[in-house]
């Protein structure tokens, strides 16, 4: 919390709203596209066989649940990097910090996972990366030649953040529309050039059952795939009709590119050639040659070299574009930490370019640091999967507290429903961090620990100057919340126990389900009991739009 970071002047800076409807969801559409449709395809065919449509379909359902939630957020309050500043708004200093340093998790493992994707595509012309096992897993490592240029295009996404990020933004409709393009031209090319049928029914609709779909879900690149529905939001203080604009572009956002993703899934099975799926676990053992491209190796399987040409150059432009914007973002949320005491005063500091460059260089080391456990694409994926709706699922309890504690503040767009799509959301955010699996779950609730030893030494020393710590209204549900979550997904049965993930699988599909529903409503209700007071949260909501104009003023709107 940081007070005293600006006063209230007729001054302050706004930002202006000058973007339209087409606008808003245009930019919410271009975010979501970038790597996860390139592997999405073959990772869910693998998981799920020909059931990966119903995969698509019930990840965007999910995430539509978990968007229309801070569609209401951020029309009511559009700030700057809001995901982090509305938990602070209820729930205090502590929350916010906990629920931040998850957001800057997944936030700051996206950059890499969009380098690991160019550089996976980039293995056809140099051997950036080797398959490898990694328990049932086929996946695509780093080689010695990928780190050195992993290292490379890190770099290179912090130096044009620092000298061009301006010009980037100005050119990122032109990147925006090549995505559009090249993915619907994919799906029309596979769909007119080969389309076979009885592969949706040859080898079993659900080979792996409804623990294949789901697993799908969150492992595969689905949910990872329409997560960029935030941009929608972040961009809702700049559109001249909030209250029409940003629920159009949330919902559409999210509708649209399910079509084309589902589109997608059924053209990529059609285009495959039969004789590629044999034996009993044909889908799991899917695999053709140069499939560390998958599309651009089936389009070559299909004669389709020039489509194949233009998928190998898209591997380098849609991830890059990603990659940059979300080594921005990550810059920008340190910095929003800094500046409301949730992070040393350091992070908050910039250039006379409006640069935070200690922000910045943060970004890069820690997204080296990221390549060594998961130096694969696919290893990773999950793991921003859980943290990033790990992040988005305090939305729901933030929201309730928010409509008990400021009944009349405006909304100009109001969920309906009253608290059912709110705790389907928080449900719905459970679900897919539980499906994503043991082995990554660990690995997030450890870096989960490992925020709160940060957080104890910077108060032991000085480093963070959060004011009024309000560490019960957090604690009350987060401790229940988190210590539940990881407990179920301990005994659950996400992997199978046979994959050697080290949970101890008693819960079967719908005993976790129905634990996890529990464990919602629960978590739920305590937020909703234990929220900060009317006057406190007013109190925060006008700090935050000081902290927000502030921010705005120094680094201007990012792209």
């Amino acid at each position: 919390m940081a007070s005293d970071t600006a006063s209230p002047t007729t001054e302050e800076p706004q930002l202006k709203r000058h973007i339209g409807i087409v606008g808003l969801l245009f930019a919410s559409i271009g975010s979501i596209i970038g790597s996860g449709w390139l592997f999405g395809a073959l990772n869910a065919s693998k998981e799920a066989g020909p059931a990966a449509v119903i995969s698509w379909a019930l990840g965007a359902l999910m995430v539509l649940a978990i968007a229309l939630v801070y569609a209401e957020l951020g029309v009511m309050f559009p700030l700057s990097g809001g995901v982090i500043r509305y938990p602070h708004l209820a729930f205090g200093s502590f929350a916010s910090y906990t629920t931040g340093w998850i957001t800057w998790i997944g936030a700051s493992t996206t950059a890499p996972i969009e380098v690991l994707a160019a550089l996976q595509y980039g293995t056809k012309y140099a051997p950036f990366t080797v398959e490898q096992k990694v328990g049932s897993l086929t996946v695509h490592t780093l080689t010695a030649v990928g780190y050195t240029a992993a290292v490379i295009l890190m770099a290179l996404f912090v130096v044009v953040n620092y000298f061009g990020i301006r010009w980037f933004a100005r050119i990122n409709n032109v990147l925006v529309w090549w995505k559009l393009f090249i993915i619907v031209l994919v799906v029309l090319a596979f769909f007119f050039t080969a389309f076979h049928g009885s592969n949706f029914t040859d080898h079993g609709f659900k080979p792996q059952g409804w623990h294949g779909v789901f697993s799908a879900i969150a492992t595969s690149g689905i949910v990872f795939s329409y997560l960029g529905f935030r941009q929608g939001v972040e961009l809702a203080g700049e559109t001249d009709n909030p209250k029409r604009n940003v629920p159009i572009a949330v919902i559409g956002s999210v509708l649209i590119t399910a079509l084309i993703y589902i589109a997608l899934q059924v053209a990529f099975i059609g285009a495959l050639e039969p004789t590629l799926l044999k034996g009993s676990d044909a889908w799991a053992n899917l695999s053709f040659t140069n499939d560390f491209g998958p599309l651009a190796a089936l389009a070559t399987a299909l004669g389709l070299g020039w489509l194949a040409v233009l998928l190998y150059i898209d591997a380098i432009i849609s991830p890059g574009d990603t990659g940059l914007i979300y080594t921005t973002l990550t810059s920008r949320l340190s910095y929003a930490m800094a500046r409301n005491g949730n992070a040393p005063q350091r992070l908050a500091k910039t250039t006379d370019r409006g640069v935070p460059l200690f922000s910045l260089i943060v970004t890069f080391v820690v997204g080296l640091i990221v390549f060594l456990p998961f130096p694969s694409w696919q290893q990773l994926v999950g793991f921003i999967t859980s943290a990033t709706v790990l992040s988005f699922a305090s939305g729901p309890l933030v929201l309730s507290a928010l409509r008990k504690r400021v009944p009349d503040q405006p909304r100009p767009f109001r969920l309906p429903g009253g608290h059912v799509i709110p705790i389907l959301a928080f449900w719905a955010s459970n679900l897919i961090v539980y499906w994503s699996g043991w082995l990554t779950g660990w690995k997030l609730y450890l870096a989960v620990l490992f925020g709160f030893l940060l957080l104890a030494i910077f108060k032991a020393f000085g480093g963070v100057q959060q004011g009024a710590f309000h560490f019960w209204q957090g604690f009350a549900w987060l401790f229940p919340w988190l210590g539940g979550l990881a407990l179920i997904s301990f005994l659950g049965n996400f992997p199978e126990k046979s994959a050697g993930a080290g949970n101890l699988g008693l819960l079967n599909f719908e005993w976790s389900a129905l634990a996890l529903a529990a464990l919602s409503v629960l978590v739920y209700v305590i937020a909703n009991h234990v929220c900060l007071s009317a006057d406190i949260v007013e109190e925060h909501i006008e700090q935050s739009r000081k902290e927000a104009a502030v921010e705005d003023e120094e680094l201007g709107v990012a792209p």
